[in-house]
């Protein structure tokens, strides 16, 4: 029934199968690839015309990860697969950016390509696997796509690389790399690394490019089985003519403007040159207007190119090494935790951090089960930044995959949990934009954490590279404006400390670019990081010494997990207490380690004392300040050490004979005590005359001791005890008749006072103290 063909490699140590024809077979393509047990299926279909006055290509890439595959059901209250998690769109924009410079130029049908993981092992990563799926999938399908690629995520790890590593292992690691490349060129990279050297980042490419190959061997040998004819396209017409009615009448105009350094000034310009463009094909029919159109942004870049090429000028007048002016400051605003103002030629952003407790952690639920996330970072790219109209709300997949990057290069330099237990929160607002802002963003971010006190490993810049290629020429550009990106070859972000490198992301235009254009970016980039790193010193060098004014204290305190009930106590009364009580914020895990936060940090000191009342033990002979809690006839019961009680008794509150404890003190008030005897039943003897009541300092005892009773084991001389002899087996009723003594008579009244109160039985009075 199913016309199935499959092919299957090893790679990694695990077996990579592709197989088509049994699912999703009216699809143009589909494939399911399986690597371990984690499955990927990926459909592709594409539209057989193209809509009418279309002049651009409409490729959308959708990747979902189905909780069933992990044998989970979805959290909260809609119990099914919802709106693209942040995941979901970072892998969608993965597949999307080394796919996309594939197809041919000209061909407009909108495709789409659908990757769904039907199952989860845990173990191998979907996201590398709905790649293969991907390319797969396209290159099956019959639509002009220049492929296949390949794809692999590289670890590294004691000097080795680790071919396609789990998440978790390279968490322990020291770089989480995924590349996509054809046979011949690297076409994307995307990283995070923990302060790597040019060269082993460079090595981790060619380890991933390497693999890749093994990959696309696999998906030919499918395609020579499985694949559809391939379309046919409509022959592209002669279009020199056009080019040169074009050049001749707008060509020094764009000249001039991408003389102009000013981009608004620019802009202008070159506006008027199209309008002037569009006036003179007015009347031309409506394919003949669209192809006017792009030809004069084919000359745009044709002019911009050559100009960078033949004489190293760029369009504001830089060398292709020189970075523009920078101005940085810090503590922008008042009442955040922590700001910058970064500002680089035309490219701005407003960067805050804000600090906040455990509870503000992100959860996170996914394939892998629920997670928590302590650092966030939120880019926003508003349309004012770009001098234009347009949409403003929610976040698009752009500013989430920027907001990403610079995630990803400041993550390996902040502190530990255990070092800095703070939530961290960085906001990045842009406010202009001609040039990259999410390099921006990890500048701005860097200070800003600085400025609230976080105390980062080191400050890190980011520079963004460009890349102008004709043949074997070539130029790389440091700190590329807009229209350099929008008419270059590449797009080439590195961003790092000054030990190394802690991202690096990297698209092509074209098809991929070779290890020699790497390392020479490489070079390049690592200069202009450094000076960008001089310039940010200039507003701020080092990590503030404490967090703001405005931000919540945390103290971390540990104890011993068997102690972990009695201060949470039954239902968390216990707790709540302390909270309540206190106003501080108390958290406490698993293993012991409490997090007890506030603005006011007597509230912290409070809180920090009540527990270590509940968990450490009295010392004998160490002062203590405590409450008078309860007044009885024999003395005072105190609280001290926030969860412990004593007694001091009348003889132990003044030297002089005290009648009655409420003559010298009242409850609640706050006397100092010293311990003078723990029972083996834990109950507290203390005493308030050997301390002064002042200062806490221990007064020396003047008053005698007392004389030793005799222990009632020895009796001495008093001679053996007498013979009681026979009492008697028959006691008699000792109800009514009590054996010849008579009636026992009524019971004094002693009215509603309990045992307790009369002699100090169970209310922690300790066996060796009576009324006298």
């Amino acid at each position: 029934m199913f016309d199935m063909k499959k092919v299957e490699i090893e790679l990694g140590g695990q077996t990579l199968s592709l197989e088509t024809g049994r699912v999703a077979r009216q699809a143009d393509g589909a494939v399911l690839a399986t690597l371990g047990e984690t499955v990927v299926l990926c459909a592709v279909t594409a539209a057989k015309s193209v809509k009418e006055g279309q002049d651009f290509f409409p490729l959308t890439v959708h990747y979902q990860e189905k909780f069933s595959a992990a044998g989970r059901i979805p959290g909260g209250f809609f119990k099914r697969e919802r709106g693209a998690t942040e995941k979901e769109t970072l892998t969608s924009r993965l597949i999307d950016r080394p796919i996309r410079p594939l197809f041919p130029e000209g061909f407009y049908n909108e495709i789409n390509v659908i990757c769904q993981v039907l199952s989860y092992d845990g173990e191998n990563e979907p996201d590398i696997v709905a790649m293969y799926a991907a390319s797969a999938a396209l290159t099956i399908s019959g639509v002009p796509f220049m492929g296949p690629i390949g794809a692999a995520r590289v670890g590294y790890k004691d000097g080795e690389y680790q071919l396609n590593p789990s998440l978790e292992a390279c968490k322990e690691g020291d770089l989480d790399l995924v590349v996509a490349a054809t046979h011949d060129a690297v076409m994307m990279v995307e990283s995070e690394a923990k302060e790597l050297s040019e060269d082993e980042m460079l090595g981790a490419v060619m380890f991933a490019h390497d693999a890749s190959k093994k990959v696309i061997g696999a998906i030919i040998d499918l395609a020579e089985q499985a694949a559809k004819e391939p379309w046919e396209l409509a022959p592209q017409g002669d279009t020199s003519a056009l080019k040169k009615k074009i050049k001749d009448l707008v060509g020094k105009d764009i000249a001039a403007a991408y003389k102009l350094t000013d981009k608004s000034e620019r802009s202008a310009t070159l506006n008027e040159a199209r309008a002037k463009v569009k006036e003179a094909f007015a009347d031309a029919e409506g394919q003949e207007q669209m192809a006017a159109g792009k030809m004069m942004k084919k000359l745009e870049a044709e002019i911009v190119r050559t100009a960078i090429l033949k004489d190293g000028k760029r369009i504001d007048g830089r060398n292709t090494k020189q970075v523009r002016p920078i101005e940085a400051m810090v503590h922008f605003l008042p009442r955040t935790h922590g700001s910058a103002l970064f500002t680089r030629g035309e490219t701005q952003a407003i960067c805050t951090t804000t600090l906040g407790t455990k509870d503000a952690e992100q959860m996170i639920d996914g394939l892998p089960g629920l997670s928590y996330q302590r650092f966030m970072l939120h880019y926003n790219f508003p349309p004012y930044s770009v001098g234009e109209v347009g949409r403003f709300g929610a976040p698009g997949r752009r500013e989430i995959g920027h907001g990403k990057l610079a995630w990803r290069a400041l993550n390996p330099v902040l502190p530990d949990a255990e070092e800095f237990p703070y939530t961290i929160r960085v906001l990045s607002d842009i406010t202009e934009s001609n040039g990259s802002s999410s390099m921006a963003t990890v500048c701005g971010g860097s200070l800003a954490m600085m400025d609230a006190g976080v105390p980062l490993k080191r400050p890190v810049s980011g520079i963004a590279m460009g890349l102008i290629l004709e043949g074997k020429d070539f130029a790389v550009l440091s700190d590329i404006l807009g229209d350099e990106d929008h008419l270059g070859d590449m797009d080439f972000k590195v961003a790092g400390t000054s030990k190394g490198i802690t991202s690096l992301q990297m698209d092509i235009k074209i098809a991929g670019i070779t290890e020699e254009i790497m390392k020479v970016a490489l070079a390049q980039a690592n200069e202009g990081r450094a000076h960008i790193l001089g310039e940010m010193s200039k507003a701020l060098d080092h990590t503030r010494e404490s967090v703001s004014e405005h931000a919540p204290r945390i103290e971390t305190m540990q104890i011993d997990k068997t102690k972990i009930r009695e201060v949470i106590g039954t239902g968390g009364k216990v707790i709540r207490e302390i909270v309540a009580t206190t106003g501080a914020k108390v958290d406490i895990d698993d293993e012991g380690q409490i997090k007890i936060s506030s603005s006011d940090p007597s509230q912290i000191e409070a809180a920090m004392n009540w527990i270590k009342g509940i968990v450490e033990e009295a010392e004998v002979g160490k002062v203590y300040n405590g409450k008078v809690v309860n007044i009885v006839d024999f003395g005072a019961f105190v609280n001290f050490m926030g969860g412990k009680d004593g007694l001091v008794h009348v003889s132990e509150m003044k030297n002089e004979r005290v009648e009655k404890p409420s003559d010298v003190v009242s409850e609640g008030q706050e006397v100092k005590v010293k311990v003078l005897e723990i029972d083996p039943r834990g109950k507290v003897r203390l005493s308030m005359r050997v301390v002064d009541q002042e200062t806490g300092e221990e007064l020396e005892d003047t008053r005698p001791p007392r004389e030793a009773r005799e222990p009632r084991g020895d009796r001495g001389d008093r001679g053996p005890r007498r013979d009681r002899g026979d009492r008697g087996g028959d006691r008699g009723d000792r109800g009514g008749d009590r054996g010849g003594r008579g009636p026992r008579g009524p019971r004094r009244d002693r009215g509603d006072k309990p045992r307790s109160e009369e002699d100090g039985s169970d209310i922690g009075l300790p066996s060796f103290i009576t009324e006298d």
